[in-house]
């Protein structure tokens, strides 16, 4: 039988980005995700000789185990939240496709660790995906993220023979579905456990992945598209200005990052004797350390401690039905004339004939 790709159907690829994880919550797992993770001149712009220094003489020493103490506090028993929600994330948008065309085919790669994007677009190379479009976990575009995945996809792809077409998506910060399903996530958990009352003074703080300022002020859109976010997000639920924070965590080292940092807001409303604090994380798809250690355990102890309420962590969208049904129509909207595509058995007969006859001339050249 031939196998020759040219004679199978072309296939679309869709390819979900997500950053990574560790393998497991150990200090030698935690510290070569961070080294690579961390060595990513995307992620960190320090000149790379004194970086160096500094990653493998001082972070990743000391990181390692604390960090490593942090996973083991919010690991699940089928593994890392991030991995098991984005798995669980691809997987609903592969069975949607399934059932309007089974054409395309769905899967997770991460930025850093496992599963690597080199060794997914390898399984869809043999699939034989000659369309190819990244739909990155990261609804707010940042060159920290998005660009960084995209950097390495380019990168696996200049080593193809025969490239597919590409598309990728740059943010949907402020798509319609993916708004909506916040405002389902945000507004089912209040069903559930009561709206808060901003009459008296409760809070809803959406708290986003810090930046350095210099990349905003570089030309990044990052703090900008959160923002918007926010807003979107703010009137969606019906709220006003005055209900909610939009805030920035998760920073590092001494140089000013984008504010208002999560941290110092919580400080401040428990200092005002804030009576309760409703807190998401609107740009994490996917539960993962930030949100449940950092957000939801650390949070809570700076808002107690500075005499603040009650405190109320509103997990990440997930597995929700209503988040895949968002990933769906932003992924179709980015396929225009490719779901309507496909070879039929008339074009695959007519490019095994080409093929045989190409191999015929070159037998017979070659005598």
């Amino acid at each position: 039988m031939n196998t020759s790709p040219h004679l199978r159907p072309a296939r679309i690829g869709i390819l979900v980005l997500n950053l990574g994880t560790p393998e497991a919550p150990t200090r030698l797992a935690v510290r070569a995700y961070l080294k690579q993770f961390l060595s990513d001149p995307r992620v960190v712009e320090i000149p790379r000789l004194i970086w160096w220094f500094i990653l493998h003489g001082i972070i990743l020493p000391i990181r390692s185990g604390a960090s490593a103490k942090k996973y083991a506090s919010i690991w699940l028993k089928e593994g890392s939240p991030l991995l098991v929600y984005s798995q669980a994330q691809a997987r609903g948008l592969q069975e949607r496709f399934d059932k309007s065309n089974p054409n395309v085919i769905v899967d997770l790669a991460m930025r850093y660790g496992k599963p690597s994007i080199a060794e997914v677009l390898e399984r869809f190379q043999l699939e034989n995906v000659d369309r190819l479009l990244l739909l990155p976990l990261y609804p707010q575009y940042s060159a920290t993220t998005s660009a960084s995945s995209f950097d390495e996809v380019f990168h696996v792809l200049k080593r193809w023979r025969n490239q597919p077409e590409l598309r990728l998506i740059k943010h949907y910060h402020d798509n319609s579905a993916y708004i909506e399903a916040l405002r389902r996530q945000i507004s089912g958990y209040w069903d559930q456990n009561g709206r808060p009352d901003f009459a008296s003074g409760a809070k809803l703080v959406m708290s986003f992945h810090g930046l350095p300022k210099r990349n905003l002020m570089q030309g990044d859109p990052y703090h900008c598209e959160c923002l918007k976010t926010g807003r979107l997000l703010g009137e969606a639920l019906g709220l006003e200005p005055s209900h909610y924070h939009v805030t920035f965590q998760s920073r590092f080292g001494r140089a000013e990052w984008l504010k208002p940092y999560t941290a110092i807001t919580l400080e401040d409303l428990g200092k005002k004797s804030c009576p309760q604090i409703d807190i998401v994380c609107p740009g994490f798809p996917a539960d993962c350390l930030e949100t449940l250690e950092e957000i939801a355990m650390e949070g809570q102890e700076i808002f107690h401690e500075h005499g603040g309420g009650e405190y109320r962590y509103i997990p990440c969208l997930n597995d929700d039905p209503a988040f895949i049904s968002a990933l769906e129509h932003i992924a179709q909207a980015h396929m225009h004339g490719w779901l309507d595509h496909s070879d039929s058995e008339a074009e695959l007969a007519l490019r095994e004939r080409r093929a045989q006859e190409a191999a015929a001339k070159i037998a017979a050249e070659a005598k």
